[in-house]
C-alpha cells in the first residue's frame, strides 16, 4: 500500500474519501471508466483523461508524485494556480481539476496510511451529483444555454479568439480591397500567421508589441539611407557584387558574392532589433528586463523571426511583387500582371518559416544562447551569424541555377529548405529546454522519468 493518497475535499456526498496512490505506475484521473481515479461524468468540466500523478524518486533516492496536465481542455490548478506541464506534489497540496471543479488534498504519510482508503481502480459514486433531485438536472442551466457569457477568460485563453477575431477582420477586408492593396493585406496576414505559428512552437509569453516592433525597426532599416551603409560595406567593399546575369557565372563564384552580398548582409541587418532589445533590456528592472529585453535563446528565436517578417514584408512587396507585375502587364494587361504577383507572393511568404525566419531565427537562438551562457559568447556569435548566411547563400545560389539544371532545382531547394526549416525546429526545442522560465511556457509539457 502506498503511503501517498488523494483525499477528496469537495464532493456533494457525506463523508470523506481517499484515493491511494500507487508507487509502481502511473494514476491517470479523469471522466474515463478505464482511467485509474474516474470522476462522475456529471463533470463536465473535467476531460476524459484529465492528469496523471506518477511516481518518481528524488536524487537522494526518496519517493515523490508528480503531478501532470494531460492537455486538458480546462487545466488542472495546484494550489489555486493553473499547471504547467508537471510539477512535484507536496503534502498539503490542493488539486482542482477545471477553474471550478472537484478538488483533491494530496496527503503524503511517512507511515503507512489507514482509514477509509479506496482502491484507484473503481470509480467513487459520491462523486457523482444527487442523481434523487431531477429539479438541479433536468434543465439546461443559464451558461448552458449561453456559453459565451459563461468563460470569457477561457475565450481569450483557449479559444484563439484574437486571432478568430484578426482573421475576421482580414477576410472582410479583403473582400473590400482591389488591386495592390488586396495583395498588401494578404501578404500582412500570411505573414502575421507564420509568425503566430513561430510563436506557439516557442511558447514564451513575449509581449505582441515587442515583436511588432521588431517587424517595424527592420522595415524601417530597409526603407532608410542605413541600408547604403549595408551595400556600401558588403556589396562594394567585400565581393558581394551580386551580377544580373546569374546563368553565366559557376556555382561556387556565385555562392561566394550572394555569401557576402546577401547571406552577411542580411543576416546582420535583421539581427539588429535583436542586439537592440537586448540593449534596450540591460537599462529596464525586473520582471520588464526579461519580458522585453533578450535574456535567453527564446527571446532571439522570437525577435529574429519577427525581424525576418519585416524584411519579407519589404523585399516581397517592394521589389518582388512589383517587378513581376510590370513585367506582365505589359504583355498581358493588368488583370494578368496582378494575378502573376499573387501566385508569387503566396509561396514568398509562407516559405518564410523555412527561409528568412529560419536563418534570423537560428541566430537569434545563437545571439540568446551567448546571453544566457556568456563563456566563448563571441564564438557562439560567430557560429551562428556564419551558418545562418551560408544557408541563405546557399539557398540563393540554387535557386539562380535555374537555367541549368532546370527541375533538378527544385529537390535542391526542398533538400536546402527542409534543413533550414528543421535547424529553426530544432533551436526552438532546445531553447524551451533550456529556458529558466520553461515552468511558464505554455508550449512545453514536462515528463519526469521514473527511477527504478
Amino acid at each position: 500500500m502506498s503511503n501517498a493518497l488523494l483525499r477528496l475535499v469537495s464532493s456533494s456526498g457525506n463523508g470523506e474519501y481517499s484515493y491511494s496512490l500507487l508507487t509502481t505506475s502511473d494514476v491517470v484521473i479523469g471522466r474515463d471508466p478505464s482511467c485509474q481515479i474516474s470522476l462522475s461524468s456529471t463533470y463536465g468540466m473535467v476531460s476524459r483523461r484529465h492528469a496523471t500523478i506518477r511516481p518518481s524518486r528524488t536524487p537522494d533516492g526518496k519517493m515523490s508524485f508528480v503531478l501532470c496536465d494531460l492537455n486538458s481542455a480546462n487545466g488542472t490548478y495546484l494550489n489555486k494556480y493553473r499547471l504547467q506541464g508537471c510539477q512535484e506534489l507536496h503534502a498539503g497540496d490542493r488539486i482542482t481539476f477545471g477553474n471550478d471543479g472537484p478538488e483533491f488534498v494530496f496527503e503524503y504519510q511517512l507511515k503507512q496510511p489507514i482509514g477509509n482508503v479506496k482502491p484507484p481502480i473503481t470509480p467513487d459514486p459520491p462523486l457523482a451529483v444527487n442523481v434523487a433531485s431531477p429539479s438541479k438536472n433536468d434543465q439546461a442551466s443559464w451558461s448552458q444555454l449561453f456559453p459565451i457569457f459563461s468563460s470569457p477568460k477561457d475565450l481569450h485563453r483557449k479559444a484563439y479568439l484574437i486571432p478568430g477575431i484578426i482573421t475576421v477582420i482580414f477576410v472582410i477586408l479583403l473582400f473590400i480591397a482591389k488591386g495592390y492593396l488586396y495583395l498588401i493585406l494578404l501578404s500582412l496576414y500570411l505573414a502575421g500567421a507564420a509568425l503566430y505559428f513561430v510563436y506557439q512552437l516557442c511558447g514564451k509569453p513575449k509581449p505582441w508589441w515587442v515583436l511588432i516592433a521588431s517587424t517595424v525597426f527592420t522595415s524601417l532599416i530597409l526603407l532608410s539611407p542605413v541600408f547604403n551603409i549595408f551595400v556600401l560595406v558588403f556589396r562594394e567593399i567585400l565581393p558581394g557584387d551580386i551580377p544580373n546575369d546569374t546563368s553565366t557565372v559557376s556555382f561556387p563564384v556565385l555562392f561566394i558574392h550572394l555569401f557576402f552580398g546577401a547571406g552577411l548582409l542580411e543576416e546582420l541587418l535583421k539581427a539588429l532589433p535583436v542586439v537592440g532589445f537586448y540593449l534596450l533590456g540591460r537599462k529596464l528592472t525586473s520582471p520588464r528586463r526579461e519580458r522585453i529585453g533578450v535574456w535567453e535563446p527564446l527571446d532571439g528565436i522570437l525577435l529574429g523571426a519577427a525581424s525576418a517578417v519585416g524584411f519579407t514584408l519589404i523585399e516581397t512587396l517592394g521589389q518582388y511583387v512589383p517587378g513581376t507585375i510590370a513585367q506582365v502587364a505589359q504583355q498581358m494587361g493588368r488583370d494578368a500582371g496582378l494575378r502573376a504577383g499573387l501566385e508569387l507572393l503566396i509561396p514568398r511568404i509562407l516559405g518564410e518559416v523555412a527561409g528568412h525566419m529560419a536563418w534570423s531565427g537560428w541566430f537569434g537562438y545563437c545571439i540568446g544562447l551567448s546571453v544566457l551562457k556568456p563563456r566563448l559568447a563571441w564564438r557562439t556569435l560567430a557560429m551562428g551569424y556564419f551558418s545562418a548566411a551560408g544557408l541563405h547563400a546557399l539557398w540563393d545560389s540554387s535557386a539562380g541555377l535555374t537555367s541549368t539544371l532546370g527541375i533538378l532545382v527544385l529537390g535542391l531547394l526542398l533538400l536546402i529548405g527542409g534543413l533550414s526549416y528543421a535547424l529553426l525546429v530544432a533551436a526552438i526545442l532546445k531553447a524551451r529546454s533550456l529556458s529558466p522560465t520553461r515552468s511558464q511556457n505554455f508550449a512545453t509539457r514536462f515528463f519526469q522519468s521514473r527511477s527504478s
